[in-house]
């Protein structure tokens, strides 16, 4: 007897719950709703009791259909199967045999003529063909006879293929069960055509899974997918089931790992091969013809499509796609005038059901005709078969087109695609040497960029040292257990060997330079830049604009930095119309010690939003670092913590693994200054065991400057002047070593605070003459509270704190403003100036206590004891709400939902909810409508 999966068509949907050993309704991922919706309306005897079941291929309709006939049999009903069947469609009563099979014993109990009329219809006995009418009434009577004893449910997929005869029973019969303790349940594929007269029966249909469950699916089946792959995947399956579990498996190892690139059309696998090419191969050729076009130009132009069919001669215009339109394989939208199709998968199965000769002409037609230089280029390639010069140079020009755009895996794609296509070996390998680059500096695909190193020394054996594959190589050294001062010599080696003629235009000469200045950065130190300023000297005609400001900014700023000012501010002008990700984190770091980096805020998340849906890794890790140092500069303490979190899985998935430690060091950066120790010493610990042997001095002074804020906080003067002058010595900025900038203020506090006054004089000197105050206003703010920290004469000091205190752009900097203030609280204190003392370290107190910074607040909240005055009240429960809790508090407040919150902040709307989870009992309510008057009492 056929059963459910014997073969027949839509056998698209084969439980996607094996996948569980449960075998537990929780083996349909995301389909809790559809199973309680479906179970309801089956128990509802007011509603008929029959309920058919519509969507697309492979969206998992017999999944369901078996999880509830499964459900339904474990609480007692008896199910009848059956499923409609291609090589069965023309035999009538073959379905209805499937569903009454069962009862045959039964039939005995009808009265003689349905007895009789059931017998025959099923094969079951000899007789003259009965009339429809009464095998219909028979089955119906059967059916109410046997419920009477016990329930059952009626199960039929795929009704396109159940034959006439016994789709018109089963119609008659679903439309009549009010009443009765019999329930069916349905399922055909939407827009298709069937027998089953369904008038009547309600219908729903099953929606594609939504991203979370659609993801959750993935990572069930295949675990180890590469993010980028991850994305792509998620995208062209739609959240279809059966192509999630399908595209990944006929992937490739080394594509589905990332180091290999995806086809622009994914191929399909065998079940989802049988549900859409057969349907795309029973089209006239024409049509197929017309559909291979709009697949392979991809835009869905109308006038390109025409264009390129009379390119490829044919006449008939565009009139064929009507068969394509009726078998809902595509439409036309006629707001844009662009052919769409209805899922991605349509596009797989027309270039599944087409051949190579055939997609070269596609590929030709539309290179003929094409406006775009880059899709020209792109056709070209697709179309070639033997190397052609010409074709691989319009691709090199395209991929550097395409990385301008910021769309590195493109870029990658291109360059293979013409290395591949390159007659001679040098060029192969100039080529894949850049893709290896790309590959290495933004996406991620370090294993990748290795493989296409390898296949470019093959190439040209003495293409081995060209600046490309020497950058390449730096990524591979720095990420694995190779030192920094190994991938500088080599990246020195390449850039003064190189054949390039320190022109300023090149881009592989720019882009070698400008990782020099991270290498140079990274080691802390001064003598590793006397190479790169020996290479910018000889670019010509002059080095462009952003290395320059780099090169000033990013190296010894307490010397060159204000220098580079101007041309600083010109270069953040442009950054609202820019797109390069590349280029907006080489902005942010040109801004880390001018302190502009809230200027290239908004441009960063772009960078990160970008990279959360897949896009370059690299840059994506650069504006998370910009923007975690930013919120803590700016008091938005969470956020930090959270981006640091992503920063650090960010990498370990990725394999980055170089840039760990920065995400380390901002955790540590707000874990100390909050009374965290524990967690600020294990983490400056780690970067400190792992910088040391690999020579990253720059992680170093990282570490040592979160050990004297943390010391500062505690009130280890001593141990906070060890850390400090270890980064700087007092009276001088070390040469190169732009974080002396960030102690400046904690060295002299600690000297004085250690009796060391000639040291802080001394230091606070330094500022002056370096003119930081010109290089931003935070520095302004540190210079100014250093210099009233040293001084003297108490009205003097009194004027230098005031001065600093009312300089214009520290509005924005909490936790350095608070710092200034209870210095010059207790500087007053100590003066016997009491009532004014109490202004400033009540200020400073209400910010650390914002800020969550305990050590801090306590210091001042022992000064303003002192002052014989109690420290302000905070919220109800004594604990005080965070810069970023009393920012949703008050969004919430205004009436925003959480989902609202979460875009306005980036971030999710569960962190917003947790968030909110803290607040109410901080502020001591129970509800949002009462946040007004909390927030209003708690700022009286």
């Amino acid at each position: 007897m056929p059963g459910p999966g014997d073969g027949g068509r839509e056998r698209d949907e084969v439980g996607y719950g094996d996948l569980f050993e449960d075998g537990s309704d929780d083996a349909l991922v995301g389909r809790a709703g559809e199973l309680d919706r479906i179970r309801a309306f089956l128990a509802s005897a007011d509603r008929g009791r029959a309920l058919l079941l519509s969507g697309q291929a492979g969206v998992g309709k017999t999944a369901l259909l078996g999880a509830v006939a499964k459900a339904a049999s474990a609480s007692g009903t008896r199910v009848l199967h059956a499923a409609g069947v291609e090589f069965e469609a023309d035999v009538s009563y073959s379905g209805l045999n499937q569903v009454l099979f069962p009862l045959a014993d039964t039939f005995g109990e009808l009265r003689d003529t349905h007895r009789d009329a059931l017998r025959v219809a099923l094969g079951f006995g000899g007789g003259p063909p009965p009339d429809r009418l009464v095998v219909s009434s028979a089955t119906l009577m059967l059916l109410r006879q046997v419920s009477a004893a016990e329930p059952y449910l009626l199960v039929v997929d795929d009704l396109p293929w159940i034959d006439r005869a016994s789709a018109a029973v089963l119609g008659f019969v679903a439309r009549r069960l009010a009443g009765s303790a019999v329930g069916f349940l349905g399922a055909m594929r939407s827009g298709s055509e069937s027998f089953f007269n369904g008038g009547g029966v309600p219908e729903y249909e099953v929606p594609p899974l939504d991203a979370t469950s659609s993801r959750a699916l993935l990572d069930a089946r295949f675990p180890h997918l590469a993010e980028r792959v991850r994305q792509r995947l998620l995208v062209e399956s739609e959240g279809n089931p059966l192509a999630l579990m399908e595209l990944p498996a006929v992937l490739t190892g080394q594509q589905r790992a990332a180091l290999e690139n995806l086809p622009a059309v994914l191929p399909l696998g065998g079940r989802l091969q049988a549900l859409f090419v057969s349907r795309v191969s029973r089209l006239p050729p024409a049509a197929r013809w017309l559909l291979l076009l709009a697949t392979t130009d991809g835009t869905g132009d109308l006038g390109v499509l025409r264009a390129a069919a009379r390119e490829a001669g044919h006449l008939r215009d565009l009139d064929d796609l009507a068969h394509a339109e009726r078998d809902r394989l595509v439409h036309v939208d006629e707001g844009t005038r662009r052919l769409v199709f209805r899922h991605p998968l349509i596009r797989s199965s027309v270039v599944a059901a087409s051949t190579s000769a055939e997609r070269r002409a596609a590929h030709r037609a539309l290179a003929r005709v094409a406006r775009h230089p880059e899709r020209r280029a792109w056709h070209l390639g697709e179309a070639s078969v033997e190397p052609d010069e010409e074709v691989a140079a319009l691709l090199e020009r395209a991929a550097h087109r395409i990385t301008a755009r910021g769309d590195a895996v493109g870029a990658v794609a291109a360059l293979i695609r013409a290395a591949d296509l390159s007659p001679l070996g040098a060029d192969r390998a100039r080529r894949l040497a850049e893709a290896a680059y790309i590959g290495a500096d933004a996406t991620g695909e370090l294993r990748g960029a290795s493989e296409l190193l390898d296949h470019a020394r093959r190439a040209d054996p003495d293409h081995v040292g060209s600046l490309h594959s020497a950058a390449a190589a730096v990524y591979l050294v720095i990420n694995g257990d190779g030192d920094i001062d190994t991938a500088h010599r080599l990246l020195v080696g390449a850039v003064e060997s190189g054949a390039h003629g320190y022109d300023a235009t090149d881009h592989a000469l720019v882009d070698a330079v400008h990782l020099l200045v991270l290498l140079c950065f990274f080691s802390g130190r001064a003598e590793p830049w006397e190479p790169l300023y020996a290479a910018m000297a000889r670019l010509r005609p002059e080095p462009p604009a952003l290395l320059s400001v780099v090169a000033k900014t990013f190296s010894d700023p307490a010397r060159s930095g204000v220098g580079a000012l101007a041309e600083l501010e010109s270069l953040l002008g442009g950054l609202p119309e820019e797109t390069d990700p590349g280029r907006i984190v080489r902005l942010g770091t040109a801004s880390l010690y001018a302190d502009r980096l809230g200027d290239v805020r908004e441009a960063s998340w772009k960078v990160v939003l970008q990279g959360r849906d897949g896009g370059p890794v690299r840059r994506h890790l650069g504006a998370l670092m910009h923007l975690c140092l930013d919120d803590y500069l700016t008091g938005r303490w969470d956020e930090c913590v959270e981006l640091a979190e992503e920063g650090i899985q960010l990498c370990e998935d990725s394999g980055y693994a170089f840039f760990t430690w920065y995400f380390w060091y901002c955790r540590a950066v707000v874990a100390g200054p909050r009374g965290d120790s524990g967690t600020a010493d294990r983490l400056t610990e780690r970067i400190v065991r792992w910088a040391t042997p690999r020579g990253v001095g720059a992680a170093l002074h990282y570490a040592r400057q979160v050990r004297t804020v943390v010391d500062l906080g505690r009130g280890d003067f001593e141990s906070a002047y060890r850390n400090a002058t270890a980064i700087s010595p007092a009276g001088t900025f070390a040469s190169h070593v732009p974080h002396a900038l960030w102690v400046a203020m904690d060295l002299v506090e600690a000297a004085v605070r250690t009796g060391r006054h000639p040291e802080a004089a001394a230091h606070a000197a330094a500022m002056r003459e370096a003119g930081l105050a010109a290089l931003s206003p935070r520095l302004a703010l540190l210079a100014g509270g250093a210099e009233a920290l040293c001084a003297a004469d108490h009205a003097e000091a009194v004027r230098l704190f005031d001065r600093a205190l009312a300089l214009p752009g520290i509005e924005r900097l909490p936790f350095d403003r608070a710092r200034v203030r209870l210095a010059y609280g207790e500087r007053l204190r100590r003066a016997r100036a009491t009532t004014e003392a109490r202004g400033p370290l009540s200020e400073a107190y209400e910010t650390f206590t914002l800020l969550g910074a305990r050590p801090w607040a306590e210091r001042a909240s022992k000064e303003l004891r002192a002052t014989g005055w109690a420290a302000p009240g905070t919220a109800a429960d004594g604990k005080a709400l965070t810069p970023q809790e009393r920012e949703i508090a008050h969004l919430a407040a205004s009436g925003l939902s959480n989902k609202q919150i979460a875009e306005r902040l980036y971030l999710s709307h569960r962190t917003v909810g947790a968030h909110l989870y803290q607040i109410f009992p901080k502020l001591g309510i129970g509800s949002r409508a009462a946040l007004r008057d909390a927030l209003a009492a708690l700022e009286e």
